[in-house]
């Protein structure tokens, strides 16, 4: 990986590794539906001026329908869903279920036929979902299994994201993307954030949604785009080998969520597995262009 992948695979997991103590503070005020409507809107009235001034906007519309799409599996589907999933478990619990998303790329590409799935990936994503078993296992009770399910389909959705960007929406600006992605979330999100908008706003709460708004979704899909770009789709989901630790790290010390049995040993395993399963073998790496 280049100096600017590894930066911006840095950068990524630091950015998207804040967002699950956020939204554990934001949820505890407002309902998940604002907390979700406030950060997409923030983010889209950030860029929207800059994606109109660079022209880059309007020319996305094009494919609007893959833009919707991605919408769906990305943003308003996942978004929605860990909120509600963070009114019953940890932030740092969520961080680390989301981290088997490298497993369900690797899966998709693969079923795809765009990787090879060898034993050396097979084995890989033995041991990553050996590790999700065991955190959901020993930290997770059958009360919860609604929030599961949505952890679940939000990992999946994450794992389709970058897929959909690179094969459907490749070539196109990523300002305007992430701007019109943002856009349509915002507008989905509207009427219902209305029926439950809240009759206080606590500050912690607040400067949560505007952290969620500004860092986690303006600043940190330029980033992502990026980083696609550099690196390709399945391996841009390996962000999440430093988002859980962030998590774990903030959830922990900041909102003294409790270490676990399952955290301690899930977490070493998923990252494990996704290592496995997502690096690169020799025969997938080319060879140098001759002089």
């Amino acid at each position: 990986m280049s100096r600017r992948g590894w930066a911006l695979f840095l950068g990524m997991g630091v950015i998207w590794g804040v967002p699950y103590a956020m939204i554990r503070v934001a949820v505890g005020d407002f309902d998940p539906v604002v907390v979700a409507f406030g950060r997409t809107a923030l983010g889209a009235l950030v860029l929207l001026p800059i994606a109109l001034y660079t022209k880059v906007f309007l020319p996305v519309l094009r494919q609007w329908r893959w833009l919707l799409v991605y919408t769906l599996v990305e943003i308003t589907g996942p978004w929605l869903l860990i909120g509600k999933a963070e009114t019953t478990l940890t932030s740092s619990t969520v961080g680390l279920l989301i981290a088997a998303v490298p497993l369900i790329a690797i899966v998709l590409v693969t079923v795809g036929g765009h990787e090879r799935l060898d034993t050396r990936r097979i084995i890989g994503l033995l041991i990553g979902f050996a590790g999700v078993a065991a955190l959901v296992g020993l930290d997770i009770d059958v009360s919860n299994m609604g929030a599961l399910g949505a952890i679940a389909i939000s990992v999946v959705g994450y794992a389709l994201g970058p897929i959909i960007i690179s094969r459907k929406l490749t070539g196109l600006p990523p300002i305007g993307v992430v701007t019109a992605t943002l856009v349509f979330a915002a507008v989905i999100y509207l009427p219902f954030a209305m029926l439950r908008l809240p009759a206080h706003y606590p500050a912690a709460a607040s400067w949560s949604v505007v952290g969620l708004g500004l860092l986690c979704t303006a600043l940190a899909f330029v980033v992502f785009f990026a980083l696609i770009g550099e690196v390709g789709p399945a391996r841009a989901t390996v962000i999440t080998y430093i988002n859980p630790a962030v998590a774990l790290l903030i959830g922990v010390s900041l909102l003294h969520e409790p270490l676990t049995a399952g955290m301690a040993i899930g977490f070493p395993l998923v990252i494990l597995g996704s290592i496995l399963g997502t690096a690169r073998s020799r025969a997938e790496i080319p060879e140098p262009a001759p002089a």
